[in-house]
């Protein structure tokens, strides 16, 4: 067992980008510890021909320092693909370079602590990590980099099983059902888009298409829109008035929660293609739908539905539960958690910093990595400002500025006019 300055929780891109930027100002003076055996990404959400929705610029390191041993640019150039990449011509990635990235990544760090399952953080004088009962290191401070999981609404979480899935499943479970079947696919985002895209690649031709706002909309990923990821307008959020912040947020949602409009495109296309070759399209798509529950009868589904026009019931074998992802639980002991101010909504009070306000002694901080969408926008469970968030936090625990973050060549004005 032994002491460090700082351990993270977690072993994400989040973490990954902090332990990267740490390396260089404290060498081994930092872990993560992590619940999987070895690096993994969203693995079963990286489907054939998914594109990475930010820019391979925008990676673990490289807004905070670009000359950093661990940028994408380097990672292309020493897996000598630089050049294939680049005549390519891609306008965004394939996630699955993203993911190879971050797992190359994590091969250069030796900090990670890998099949390490931290299920109580107590805190004496320190904070104190415990894995099956067994104390496995302490640290000055801890942050929260634990991600998300997939979610659904209580009226649907109870078909969950052998009919209802989340995405993370489809790829396991698409070879084993029948392709004439009707199969359902409840979200109307991204990750709902490319599961759509991946059933009509395995030729299923009587897929269902629920989303709850009035279309399918696209991303906005326009110049202006791409103003709200940038360090000066998550600045400019800090010096909103809590309500006002939550209603410029949610204002912003379909800057990163919509479909790309390559995906919608491709959707499009062999949804057209399909009906030339069956006579009938293979995707039926239901804009305002709410699916607020189902029942599982034998071999198939129902589905009950919300409409502007009333309440609908839809058949089918199989539903993909496309339908959110929430923030996971922290494992922090009763005593600790007690000590942490909440909001309104119990989500813990996250500073300018990312530290968390809490009742604890001088020294010894916790940070949370992607937990604070209403405090920092949207970018903060996007990996747009990986490397700016690590440098922040990394400024505050050492109490002075060690990367330089910049940002003032700014067009737009968000504050009001004096």
């Amino acid at each position: 067992m032994r002491h460090y300055h700082t351990v993270g929780v977690g072993a994400g891109p989040a973490n990954l980008s902090l332990a990267a930027l740490f390396e260089s100002v404290a060498p081994h003076q930092m872990a993560l510890l992590e619940r999987r055996p070895s690096f993994a990404w969203h693995p079963d959400l990286l489907l054939s021909g998914v594109r990475l929705q930010t820019s391979w610029l925008k990676d673990l390191v490289s807004f905070a320092d670009p000359c950093h041993r661990m940028s994408f640019i380097n990672y292309m150039v020493s897996t000598g693909r630089a050049w294939g990449l680049l005549n390519a011509q891609y306008d965004f990635i394939p996630r699955q370079e993203y993911a190879q990235y971050l797992r190359w990544a994590s091969e250069q760090l030796d900090c990670i602590r890998y099949g390490t399952d931290i299920d109580r953080i107590t805190f004496d004088n320190g904070f104190a990590y415990h894995a099956d009962g067994e104390l496995v290191a302490t640290s000055d401070h801890l942050v929260l980099g634990l991600g998300s999981k997939p979610s659904a609404p209580p009226g649907l979480v109870g078909v969950l099983g052998d009919r209802a899935f989340f995405p993370e499943e489809l790829t396991s479970r698409v070879s084993l059902l029948d392709p004439a079947d009707p199969v359902a696919v409840v979200g109307g985002g991204q990750t709902g888009a490319e599961s759509v895209l991946e059933l009509l690649g395995r030729g299923f031709t009587r897929i269902s298409w629920f989303g709850r706002r009035p279309w399918f909309q696209p991303m906005d990923d326009s110049p202006t829109a791409n103003d709200f990821y940038r360090p000066a307008y998550v600045q400019f959020l800090q010096d909103v008035p809590r309500e006002t912040r939550r209603r410029l947020v949610d204002g912003h949602v379909l800057t990163g929660d919509a479909i790309t409009p390559g995906t919608l495109r491709a959707i499009s296309q062999a949804n057209y293609d399909g009906m030339l070759r069956h006579g009938e399209y293979p995707v039926t798509l239901y804009p305002e739908r709410d699916v607020v529950s189902a029942e599982a009868d034998g071999d198939r589904l129902t589905l009950h539905a919300v409409s502007p026009v009333g309440r609908e019931q839809h058949i089918a074998a199989h539903a993909v539960l496309a339908t959110g992802r929430r923030a996971a639980e922290p494992p922090l002991d009763p005593e600790l958690l007690e000590r942490i101010e909440l909001d309104d909504t119990g989500e813990m009070l996250v500073d300018s910093d990312y530290s968390v306000r809490w009742k604890g002694p001088d020294g010894h901080r916790i940070f949370a990595l992607n937990r604070s969408r209403y405090t920092h926008g949207i970018p903060d469970a996007n990996l747009t400002l990986l490397s700016v968030r690590s440098a922040t936090v990394i400024n505050s625990l050492f109490e002075r500025e060690i990367f330089a973050i910049r940002d003032t060549s700014v067009s737009t004005r968000w504050q009001m006019a004096s």
